[in-house]
């Protein structure tokens, strides 16, 4: 098996890989970053020590959406993540962009704070955060109301294997509201999803690391 993936299953944007990976039934090794031995074994290949990182044969891919792109390239399979028409997979980048940039990157400002130590927390970055995440909800709750099944349409795609991970870590972080009935659907949808479900199930026995309270509803 030339393809593993060094990954932690509670990870957002490790679960944005594994959707993609899922998705197309991909065999490939799971390297969890709960054995030190795998930790070790990141550091020497990506120093930077972020994950997922994806390692096919001699080749070493960090970052989830590049992963997500390198699968379709060399390892494709029945789910197209990203369209052939240029314009279209065009469309597709900028709502994985506003789902990492607006939605992962404020829930995590919410989570990071609650880590630090009381006397080095940032009330004010916490407050921009929450309004942040109300404004990606209201724009996202516009943007389904045509009647998209996904972000970028009736086929699920790149976008959806990142909304589904970041929109269920940000509702347990700030609540997706009542006035936003579509895009609290769309996580709905995300969640029974069979690839995303089968992350969320993986992920199950971590909920204790989560600082804010994993809640039971999910």
């Amino acid at each position: 098996m030339s393809l593993a993936l060094y990954a932690h299953p509670f990870s957002s944007y490790c679960q944005k890989a594994l959707v993609a990976l899922y998705e197309n039934g991909t065999a490939f090794g799971y390297r969890s970053l709960e054995d030190p031995a795998h930790q070790q074994a990141l550091e020497r290949l990506w120093p930077l020590k972020r994950f997922p990182v994806l390692v096919d044969g001699e080749l070493t891919v960090p970052e989830a959406t590049a992963i997500v792109e390198y699968l379709q390239v060399r390892h494709p399979g029945p789910v197209r993540l990203l369209p052939d028409d240029p314009l279209e997979a065009v469309q597709v980048r900028l709502l994985d962009r506003f789902f990492d940039n607006y939605v992962s990157t404020p829930q995590q400002k919410l989570v990071f704070d609650v880590l630090r130590p009381e006397a080095e927390r940032d009330p004010r970055g916490v407050a921009e955060a929450r309004r942040l995440l109300d404004t990606a909800y209201a724009w996202l709750e516009r943007h389904l109301a045509d009647g998209r099944t996904w972000a970028a349409g009736e086929h699920f795609s790149l976008a959806d294997c990142g909304a589904a991970p970041f929109l269920f870590y940000a509702d347990w972080s700030h609540a997706i509201p009542e006035a936003c009935p579509q895009v609290r659907a769309y996580r709905g949808r995300l969640l029974r999803r069979p690839s995303f479900a089968r992350a969320v199930d993986e992920a199950r026995p971590f909920r204790g690391y989560f600082p804010l309270g994993a809640p039971d509803r999910d």
